[in-house]
């Protein structure tokens, strides 16, 4: 399994059997028969709206790139990886980038079965050369427990690999953007202090040791066992997708793409918050 960059890409990179046994992994069969099931109670408690899924091509690999919210519970990519399975079937491969305790964590299993993987350069191109669709949340973490009064801006804190997994696989970059996931709880702080003061930063690799007040805890340290959403309405837009080197030419930069892709995702969250009447509501 290699990697088919366009002109001017980086040279293949070989999947290895770890990486082989990941993707394999995702488990056609299960997402069948659990969908009809999660599906309906993820629309229930989250009322989503999803507009414009069309502009994610049907077959062929693409780089989704999305804002992310609401703490390790990620509503946004609950709804957003529902959706996209019933749009274009469980056939059509389609992975998300996680970090390494989401993957390693036994309880959240049945997430390798839809197609979560560690978030890699390597694994990522691997999806990307078998024809995926492969989900990015740059922020991460320190995207996903930001302060709720930072709800409506875009922090992927100058993370910009996911520009140059585009460029070296020549793939179209297709952003997602969504509003709602901040609201399912309050999000105080993302306590990287405390995570540098504790070590997890270098244990772990975990910069974050967020703190916020959700159900059913109340005051919750970490949010590593998730918790009980607000029943928040989720409305995620699809952007154009972009084609890198038609756009910005043969030798793009990466930090010009960078901030043109983030800030066309900003104008269209700006656009959602205006939509906006009340938290949770909607």
């Amino acid at each position: 399994m290699t990697i088919t960059g366009a002109p001017g890409a980086t040279p293949p990179v070989p999947a290895t059997e770890t990486i082989r046994a990941a993707l394999s992994e995702r488990d056609a069969g299960y997402i069948r028969r659990s969908l009809p099931f999660t599906w309906p109670l993820i629309a229930t408690w989250f009322r989503p709206e999803i507009r414009d899924l069309d502009r994610i091509s049907a077959t062929g690999p693409v780089l989704l790139v999305g804002n992310h919210s609401g703490g390790n519970v990620a509503p946004d990519t609950l709804v957003f990886t529902l959706a996209f399975y019933r749009r274009f079937g469980v056939e059509r491969p389609f992975f998300q980038l996680a970090h390494h305790l989401v993957i390693q964590a036994p309880w959240l299993s049945f997430l390798r079965k839809y197609g979560t993987i560690e978030a890699t350069q390597a694994g990522a191109q691997a999806a990307l050369a078998i024809g995926s669709a492969v989900l990015v949340y740059p922020g991460g973490d320190w995207e996903a427990h930001r302060p709720s009064w930072h709800s409506n801006r875009i922090e992927f804190a100058g993370r910009e690999g996911f520009v140059r997994l585009a460029l070296a696989t020549g793939v179209p970059i297709v952003p997602v953007v969504s509003i709602g996931g901040q609201e399912t709880a309050l999000f105080l702080t993302r306590g990287q202090r405390l995570a540098r003061a504790l070590g997890t930063d270098r244990r772990f690799r975990l910069k974050v040791l967020p703190i916020s007040v959700a159900l059913p805890w109340g005051l919750d340290v970490g949010d590593l066992f998730g918790h009980l959403p607000l029943p928040a309405k989720i409305t995620i837009q699809v952007l154009e997708p972009i084609d890198l080197r038609e756009q910005f030419g043969p030798a793009p930069e990466v930090d010009a793409i960078y901030e043109s892709v983030t800030g066309r995702m900003q104008r269209t969250l700006d656009e959602l918050a205006a939509e906006r009447r009340l938290p949770v509501i909607g």
